[in-house]
């Protein structure tokens, strides 16, 4: 009986996590919380009407995507505003991208040719704003702008290397909004462009340069430094 109750009350559980997971990650996207504000458990579970346990199994799962810090004794919060902090992720990925797109553009075939030209146009024509999503970057942009850079690098061959993409592109999401509110007049558009036309050319050092420049563009709008990119 107790086995019974138990296994039928967890679909239940995960169902109203996965709820107040989604309404978090979403909120803390929209910048509906500040950098460094914090996420007190209680209150959200007021807010939500669920318990403290899917709570902190929604926050967990949220610093887990690097979206919030779990601070020793002082609970949960947004990451705070640190230049440092973006720039570490920046260089990660300056670190793993540059690599994992020319192993994909070596082994990439036509028909990743063809979802990279499909992939940048559905980015190219996707609205970066709108005025009902507030400053920041819509979220059909964004989900084009992810698609169109995991594309490039699909064709590698490695799983662990597009998991690992994965995990840092989650991570630096804050970042690159925060980027895009603080330097509206970037041209990422002309960026994209150019790094397809390199990676089809199959000019892969040329592909390398342009994405380690236009992730160190997003760090260092981020940080007020003009940085460099090598």
């Amino acid at each position: 009986m107790t086995q019974t109750a138990n296994s039928s009350s967890s679909p239940g559980k995960q169902m109203l996590s996965e709820q107040v997971y989604a309404h978090l990650r979403d909120a803390i996207m929209r910048g509906d919380h500040a950098p460094g504000a914090p996420l007190k458990p209680q209150e959200l579970a007021r807010e939500q009407g669920v318990s403290l346990a899917v709570v902190r199994e929604a926050l967990v799962r949220v610093v887990g995507e690097g979206l919030a810090d779990r601070l020793p004794n002082r609970g949960f919060a947004v990451p705070s505003f640190s230049g440092r902090r973006w720039q570490e992720i920046a260089e990660a990925r300056r670190s793993v991208e540059p690599v994992v797109l020319c192993m994909s553009i070596e082994r990439g075939d036509v028909d990743w040719e063809a979802r990279v030209r499909a992939s940048h146009h559905r980015l190219a024509r996707t609205p970066a704003y709108v005025a009902e999503e507030g400053e920041h970057y819509t979220d059909a942009w964004a989900e084009a702008h992810r698609g169109f850079h995991r594309t490039l690098l699909e064709a590698c061959g490695n799983r662990a290397l597009l998991e690992m993409f994965d995990r840092l592109w989650t991570a630096s999401e804050l970042a690159r909004r925060w980027s895009a509110h603080r330097d509206p007049d970037r041209d990422g558009a002309e960026e994209h462009r150019r790094l397809e036309e390199a990676a089809l050319a199959r000019d892969a050092d040329t592909a390398a340069e342009i994405l380690v420049r236009h992730l160190t563009l997003t760090a260092a709008a981020l940080t007020g430094d003009s940085g460099q990119a090598n």
